[in-house]
């Protein structure tokens, strides 16, 4: 180590990161081949600002290469590039000095075709959807109300802190659990299955959501394949995919039940506002109210018009009433009693001064007199008296006993 610290200060001054820049974008710029060159490859990372200006890479299976196409070439175009797309750009190499990069400013752009990746994606679709795993008739509706989410994502990326933002400030009664997962490259596939699974096999979650930021279609490739696909369509819990941009789609997205434009956009679509539930809250608790008072009076009106009709049909109403009306009919039958008893005291009165005209006493009254024998009878004839009967003479004033002294036919008599 001495030695060679000993031979690094025996060397030229050191050079500064701008000085070696400006000699290696003067020495790409002295190769006449990289004045006009034309580079195929397959086109992945384009993104077209509000300058208009495009920006993307190029690549192959072995190196890529940073592009830029000015918004005066741009406009040329018959159709913008996609990603996956395989073209021929061409244009010249230089050296972006503030970032340190070489990259092919793009003058024009010849499509070639679909790129392997697109063409892989193609045929799984193909594929897919012939077995039925995109048909609409298998999506199912999420819960209206959402008691727990489980997200399958990346527990360092973006996407999640997002997802937690929104349901926080959206629907913080939920429970979240996290069942973590690589998002992308080689071993990201078998990890999002195992993710998916083990909320499934957990049996906690009403919704299951799988997310991860925007990328490429290299970086959101695992999302595309077949084993992830079919995870997601068997998933006896719904899924709603949210992964990349709204720009990106995903074999995921058409197997999903629900497909978000973004992680955030997904947890939205699965929770309620909390807001709008507390305003519907009070809507419905007025309108209970207000139906309850409602009720409640015509309960009342009803109970009092019962309660009025109960009175009139009450025992003791009827029997009170029953009272008055026999008091009243035992009056009018005392008033008749009087009256037809003075009726009768008047009839008799009558008939007793009728009787007393022509009864025996009136008659004795005017010298007559009655004539009984021992036995108490009266004689009406003198055929009826013996001779020595003992005779009881009742005149006006008394009575006095007699003994015939004749018989038969003789009308004396000695006291």
């Amino acid at each position: 180590m001495q030695y060679a610290f000993q031979s690094l200060l025996r060397t030229p001054e050191p050079l500064s990161v701008s000085e070696v820049t400006a000699r290696v974008k003067e020495v790409i710029a002295c190769d006449d081949l990289l004045a006009d060159v034309r580079v195929a490859g397959e086109v992945s990372n384009l993104s077209r600002p509000a300058s208009g200006h495009l920006y993307f890479t190029l690549k192959d299976e072995g190196a890529q290469l940073r592009c830029v196409m000015w918004r005066s070439y741009a406009a040329r175009l018959s159709r913008l590039p996609r990603n996956g797309d395989a073209v021929i750009a061409r244009g010249r190499i230089d050296v972006y000095e503030r970032d340190g990069v070489y990259q092919l400013y793009v003058e024009a752009l010849v499509g070639q075709g679909i790129g392997d990746l697109n063409a892989e994606f193609e045929r799984l679709k193909q594929k897919l959807q012939a077995e039925g795993l995109f048909d609409a008739a298998r999506k199912r509706p999420l819960p209206r109300f959402p008691r727990a989410l489980g997200i399958v994502t990346s527990p360092t990326g973006a996407a999640l802190q997002d997802i937690l933002n929104v349901l926080r400030r959206r629907y913080p009664l939920l429970e979240v659990y996290l069942s973590p997962t690589l998002v992308q490259g080689e071993d990201a596939p078998e990890q999002i299955v195992r993710a998916i699974q083990r909320l499934n096999d957990a049996g906690c979650c009403d919704v299951i959501l799988v997310a991860r930021g925007g990328g490429s279609l290299e970086e959101l490739w695992a999302f595309n394949d077949e084993r992830v696909v079919r995870a997601i369509a068997a998933s006896p819990t719904p899924v709603v995919s949210g992964i990349g941009h709204e720009i990106d789609y995903t074999l995921a997205d058409f197997a999903a039940d629900v497909r978000a434009p973004t992680p955030s956009a997904a947890a939205e679509i699965i929770t309620p506002d909390i807001n709008d539930l507390r305003l519907q809250v009070d809507a419905m608790s007025l309108t209970l109210t207000e139906t309850m008072r409602t009720r409640l009076t015509r309960a009342r009106a009803s109970l009092s018009t019962l309660q009025r009709a109960l009175r009139l049909l009450s025992p003791f109403n009827q029997l009170a009433r029953q009272r008055e009306r026999l008091d009243e009919a035992r009056t009018r039958l005392a008033a008749a009693l009087a009256h037809r008893l003075a009726v009768l005291r008047l009839r008799l009165d009558g008939l007793r001064a009728r009787l007393e005209g022509v009864g025996p006493l009136a008659t004795l009254a005017r010298g007559y007199a009655i004539v009984r024998d021992a036995d108490g009878r009266i004689v009406r004839s003198v055929r009826a008296v013996q001779r020595g009967a003992r005779l009881q003479i009742t005149v006006a004033d008394g009575s006095f006993d007699a003994q015939a002294l004749d018989g038969q036919g003789e009308r004396r008599t000695t006291e």
